[in-house]
């Protein structure tokens, strides 16, 4: 009796100073602190927390708070971001002075693509591995031309949901080789990391464009669940040949791109303008259009073919990508 009357006064007096520090007015509790209303309440209860934690942090968090309260506004989120060592810079502009409204990709990441790459350039399979590797890329392309035909938007979205994975597959195996054995890689995790970034981006653009169906979702999930694993268990047994493998896949990616602008020339499908995404990303002019895009997204495709055949080469030389320095930033 005597312990359980000592908690509640216990109980009464700690509730006091936590939850009675600041009358909070119905105004300004029905506001969210990260909206910026005026709740001063609750920094008050955040305070108080926060002080059994840290003298140093409550001080600090004191600080903050007489600051934003102040200031008043947006400034609440400051808070919290500070309370962390974490601040959002939200003020990144364009070259030309504009607000930079993407949260996916910054302005440092853009770039213009190297259009005059060679597209007909080819690894003639000569060994057992080249061919198997080349004609298990041609038998993937039968179906896909009897599934999509000509519709090449929808074709290209299917495209850059199998393009993205071995990029990213190859990445991490390689960091997760690169930590098992203490060695760095040569710049190749970041290589091909940067692949997996772009061919995503690919995908990002194509969906502004054509607009998938429910059954086209469910074969994306499909292919990329069979795909991912079939890729990831081949870099474990073959790194050479998985690498010859995508180098053939973005031989034909070239050759579907070039169908498709064929198609746009030819007035088969309407070139639209180019999505905004597109516009940033690559630094198209602000009157481009989806040729442009296909054009750049062709040249791209191009270079992952060479990096690929590369990193397949250094294999077949008895040599590891470690030895041979990453192309980091060739697209």
């Amino acid at each position: 009796m005597m312990s359980s009357r000592a908690g509640s006064i216990l109980l009464r007096h700690a509730g006091s100073r936590l939850f009675t520090a600041a009358a909070v007015s119905p105004a300004a509790a029905s506001r969210p602190l990260l909206a910026g209303g005026s709740n001063n309440g609750v920094q008050a209860v955040m305070l108080r927390l926060m002080s059994t934690s840290s003298p140093a942090a409550a001080s600090e968090a004191k600080d903050e708070a007489a600051k934003a309260s102040k200031e008043g506004g947006d400034k609440k989120a400051v808070v919290i971001n500070s309370y962390w060592g974490i601040e959002q810079n939200n003020k990144l502009v364009r070259d030309d002075g504009t607000e930079w409204k993407w949260t996916c990709f910054r302005p440092w990441e853009t770039y213009t693509a190297d259009t005059s790459i060679d597209l007909t350039r080819h690894h003639e399979p000569k060994t057992l591995m080249d061919k198997i590797a080349y004609w298990t890329v041609k038998s993937l392309r039968f179906p896909t031309d009897i599934f999509f035909q000509r519709r090449y938007g929808c074709r290209a979205m299917m495209l850059e949901t199998v393009a993205a994975v071995p990029g990213m597959v190859g990445g991490m195996l390689l960091h997760l080789r690169s930590l098992r054995r203490f060695e760095q890689s040569g710049g190749w995790i970041r290589a091909l990391l940067e692949e997996a970034e772009n061919e995503r981006m690919h995908l990002m653009t194509f969906m502004e464009v054509a607009k998938p169906r429910w059954y086209e979702r469910a074969l994306v999930i499909t292919v990329q669940g069979v795909f991912f694993n079939a890729y990831f268990l081949g870099y474990l047994l073959s790194p050479k040949f998985a690498h010859r493998v995508v180098g053939y896949l973005e031989e034909e990616a070239i050759h579907s791109y070039t169908e498709y602008l064929k198609d746009l020339e030819a007035g088969k499908i309407e070139n639209v303008p180019a999505p905004s995404i597109a516009i940033d990303y690559w630094r198209l002019p602000a009157n481009a259009t989806l040729k442009d895009v296909v054009t750049v997204v062709r040249a791209d495709e191009a270079h992952h073919r060479d990096v690929n055949h590369f990193a397949s080469d250094i294999h077949c030389q008895g040599m590891q990508l470690k030895q041979s320095p990453a192309p980091i930033g060739y697209h």
